[in-house]
């Protein structure tokens, strides 16, 4: 049976808030877009009146922390079985949006509303991290009403609970009581957070295109251990304690760029890689056109470590990666920008675009990025 609402007022008596219809529905429209937050979960809000392919209009779209889409469709005054049907309809268009049509309804809203940022500073505005690496692998369609009726309460519940269909609705009520204005807020099934997996073409198009050249690449500059002095100067980026540190800087290909990253500290270079992996024990690098063992150099830091240090048969060593600086800066001119790409792994493929282009245009760097 629909859900029914009460609000009372506790002074010497309980005395019952009257219900009010909402003055206009486009006004709680405004309120969800205004403060997302009044949905009950965080969300960033990506879109507003967004044309989908088929010619129709998505209310309100939304961006969760898990990069999962949410549709928002208010009821207004249409019929349950419409409400139903146009929700669904827009779930169809929404599984298919690839990463870049998802930055693309960004920019389009963002620009709307004279917001400058691009969606992963947005992102991390609001959520406090980078988008992950796969927008969209879920997504929630959400039907905004003041009331329904038995029909519709039916329908979503014999979809959701059935046949896990991602459909819920959410209530609001408004209440007037001594010139102040109130929502109140409830959904029809419990399970506010059962966001299910896309269907169709899962995962297809949802990550950024890597470009086949661009690679993140973390420096752990440390006291006593590696320096990003030595780097700097005579042109390496280096991992190592472990095979899960050293692994991934040991993919990295010959001719890839790195974007190389200071935890908690910034991008302090791009370059090209020059040369294969090496034990720092082995490494031999060119300096001043002559080749050097990097042993035998002047170094800030250090990066001999001890067989001991091996645990389970790992190999603790460091290894060594050439590199050919196109800009490396001190680390204390590092960039960093809310929303740029980090990640733990001592090295991945950087597909995050926003980084790529604001690390280079500071850097004065000429993308020259080749189609994905």
């Amino acid at each position: 049976m629909p859900l029914e609402f009460g609000l009372w007022r506790v002074d010497d008596k309980p005395v019952r808030v009257a219900t009010r219809p909402m003055p206009l529905e486009s006004r709680l429209e405004e309120l969800i877009e205004a403060d997302p937050g009044i949905l009950g979960h965080p969300l960033l809000l990506i879109g507003r009146q967004v044309l989908t392919h088929h010619g129709k209009v998505v209310d309100l779209l939304g961006m969760d922390a898990e990069g999962s889409l949410h549709v928002l469709e208010l009821k207004r005054d249409r019929a349950p079985r419409e409400v139903v049907a146009q929700v669904l309809d827009y779930g169809s268009w929404v599984q298919e949006l690839t990463n870049d049509q998802i930055r693309d309804i960004y920019a389009s809203y963002a620009r709307s509303r004279g917001l400058a940022e691009e969606l992963d500073e947005a992102f991390a505005l609001r959520f406090g991290g980078t988008p992950p690496e796969a927008l969209n692998s879920t997504h929630a369609l959400t039907i905004v009403a003041s009331e329904i009726d038995a029909a519709t309460e039916r329908i979503v519940t014999y979809l959701a609970s059935g046949f896990q269909v991602p459909v819920n609705v959410l209530f609001f009520r408004y209440f007037e009581d001594a010139g102040h204005s109130y929502l109140a807020r409830t959904w029809l099934i419990d399970e506010v957070e059962a966001v299910v997996s896309s269907t169709g073409s899962k995962g297809r198009g949802k990550q950024e295109p890597w470009n086949g050249t661009d690679w993140y690449v973390s420096f752990g500059d440390e006291p006593g251990g590696r320096n990003w002095t030595d780097a700097l100067n005579y042109g390496f980026v280096s991992a190592g304690g472990g095979e899960w540190f050293s692994r991934t800087l040991r993919s990295l290909p010959l001719g890839a760029r790195v974007f190389t990253h200071i935890p908690k500290v910034g991008y302090v270079g791009v370059g090209t890689v020059a040369g294969e992996p090496q034990p720092f024990e082995d490494a031999a690098l060119s300096v001043d056109g002559e080749s050097r063992r990097l042993a035998d150099l002047p170094l800030e830091g250090t990066y001999l470590r001890s067989a001991a240090a091996a645990t389970d048969g790992e190999d603790p060593r460091e290894w060594i990666v050439p590199v050919i600086w196109e800009r490396a800066v001190p680390r204390e001119e590092a960039l960093w920008r809310t929303g740029f790409f980090a990640n733990q792994n001592s090295a991945c493929k950087l597909r995050a675009r926003f980084t790529i282009e604001e690390v280079s245009r500071h850097f004065g760097i000429e993308q020259g990025i080749p189609d994905a």
